[in-house]
């Protein structure tokens, strides 16, 4: 790789994930913070007032969630996996609630003398192994079968019976294994953008940042258990409750309103129909005439309106003969006819001229517009009048 696509790169990384990065870094200074502050608790009203409190919250989160996944599932492949994950994961925590505060039996395994130590470790990553059934099933649908699902947690088992009866300290096993799991979620990442890039020119269905921004959540309660596990005062179990608590309360939020760009795709491959060689020039001057880029839903299965392809065979046309992706594409149809709106009717507000070219949102355009010319449109719009005076 050169330098000029290295700098290329880091440049379309900046710009598809810098609302990202700017969440990373505020919530990384939040838990930091919450550690901080979790030392200033006192103990009894750590242990009888907030930690039951956080208990109580997630199990309501999980409850209500599970209900409202269990009544509004439709046959989503992505709600349902995550409703009977919901209602484990609340039966625990309120199992775990009735041991501590009911029964008065402190964690067995909690603290790094105890002999069970390990063994509790290896548990805790079984348990924190359902929090990777949402990212799963998001980049790879389907992917995670019962079958699956049993075969991916068998080594983590394996690993822990093991290192129960031989005598050898295998946490630092025990504990990057899940790190495997999270970095290979992270690799899928890439490709599932590309593949709505592929299919989709409205950032709604490029619903990668959601993604991310859970990952992110996942690696810093990931982070902040291992420093638990290293450092264990029982308070700083408050950053993980709450933690745990937004977790599954923003997963939960995302799977209810936000659509799933692989149910609004059809389910089978149309079968790849005889088309004109000339499909270059009937296809631009349908984009010119028809102006299909304007409604901010078109996708690459509109184009078969023209070219009577299979979704795969269509996507391989684009990305060969115009270099760039369907999504790439069309924003520079949509970012061409902002422009000539802008020197043409300079009245128009910035919003209204994101609406009509086909944008969800005046940051949408305003990003994509940056991004293809090196300006912001205000910008763009007086370098255009110096030049005209």
């Amino acid at each position: 790789m050169t330098a000029r696509q290295n700098s290329s790169l880091w440049l379309n990384l900046w710009f598809n994930y810098q609302t990202e990065v700017f969440f990373g870094i505020f919530l990384s200074g939040l838990v930091a913070l919450s550690f901080w502050l979790a030392t200033y608790i006192p103990e009894k009203v750590f242990e009888y007032v907030i930690n039951p409190m956080e208990y109580i919250l997630t199990i309501s989160v999980c409850f209500y969630g599970g209900w409202m996944m269990m009544r509004h599932h439709e046959g989503n492949r992505l709600r349902v996996p995550w409703m009977w994950m919901l209602f484990i994961w609340g039966a625990m925590e309120v199992a775990l609630l009735v041991i501590r505060y009911g029964l008065h039996i402190t964690a067995i395994g909690g603290t790094p003398n105890d002999p069970l130590y390990n063994a509790s470790l290896t548990v805790g990553n079984i348990f924190a192994w359902m929090l990777f059934i949402y990212p799963s099933q998001v980049l790879i649908p389907g992917w995670l079968t019962w079958k699956k699902a049993f075969w991916t947690v068998l080594p983590m088992v394996i690993i822990g019976v093991i290192d129960y009866y031989v005598p050898a300290n295998l946490m630092w096993l025990i504990m990057l294994y899940p790190v495997w799991i999270f970095l290979m979620l992270c690799w899928h990442v890439r490709k599932y953008r590309r593949w709505c890039e592929d299919n989709f020119s409205s950032m709604e269905m490029i619903d990668v940042q959601w993604v991310v921004r859970y990952l992110i959540i996942l690696a810093l309660l990931g982070i902040s258990y291992y420093f638990i596990v290293f450092w264990y005062v029982p308070n700083r179990m408050f950053t993980q409750q709450w933690m745990l608590f937004l977790i599954l309360a923003y997963s939960t939020e995302q799977i209810l309103f936000r659509k799933d760009p692989w149910a609004e795709m059809e389910q089978e491959e149309q079968p790849t129909q005889g088309y004109d060689p000339d499909w270059r020039t009937q296809l631009e001057q349908w984009m010119a005439e028809v102006k299909p880029y304007r409604n901010v839903d078109f996708r690459l299965d509109d184009l078969r309106q023209i070219l009577p392809l299979n979704r795969t065979y269509l996507s391989q046309l684009i990305n060969n003969a115009y270099g760039c992706n369907f999504f790439n594409w069309v924003n520079q149809y949509r970012l061409e006819e902002a422009k000539k709106l802008m020197i043409d009717h300079p009245e128009m507000k910035l919003t209204d001229v994101a609406t009509y070219c086909g944008f969800s949102s005046l940051a949408v355009f305003s990003r994509a517009f940056t991004r293809y010319t090196g300006l912001s449109p205000r910008d763009w719009i007086r370098s255009f009048d110096m030049s005209e005076s």
